[in-house]
Order: structure tokens, then sequence, then C-alpha cells
């Protein structure tokens, strides 16, 4: 369930709640009856490290293919 942080615009009363999606939101303040506003904070998640790029998933060398290897010295035929 997910945790809902209330706070009284009347008498700056400040609380957190377990409600589920399907429930209705708090409307009156439990302290003094004034009106209660949801608080809205920054996401728990947080994103460390460089990322993921393209090139991550290849290797590190390249693997040579059979076009470039007979181009740049294969064997010979005749002389």
């Amino acid at each position: 369930m997910p945790t809902y942080s209330y706070r009284c615009t009347a008498c700056d009363n400040a609380f957190d709640i377990h409600q589920q999606f399907a429930d209705a939101s708090l409307t009156e303040c439990s302290s003094c009856g004034g009106q209660l506003r949801k608080v809205f904070g920054n996401l728990g998640v947080t994103f460390n490290g460089t990322g993921f790029y393209r090139n991550d998933s290849r290797s590190a060398s390249k693997p040579v293919s059979s076009s470039s290897a007979s181009e740049s010295g294969g064997t010979t035929s005749g002389t």
C-alpha cells in the first residue's frame, strides 16, 4: 500500500498514512477540522552511474569479418 503525506492548511498538522489506491483522499484534519492537502515530495528513486549506452552491450574488441581478413593479407594464389 502506498504512503500519502497530508498537511492541514489551518493548523499545519502534518502526517503520513497508508491508503489503498481505491481509497478516497482525506479532506478534514482530525486535530482542528481544517482542510487537508496532499503533500507531494521528491520521488524515492535515484539513478546512479553512467547510464546505459548503445556500446555497453558490445564487446570491447571488434570482431574481424571474413571480407576484411581476405583484403588484409590472406593467402594469395598464383605467384
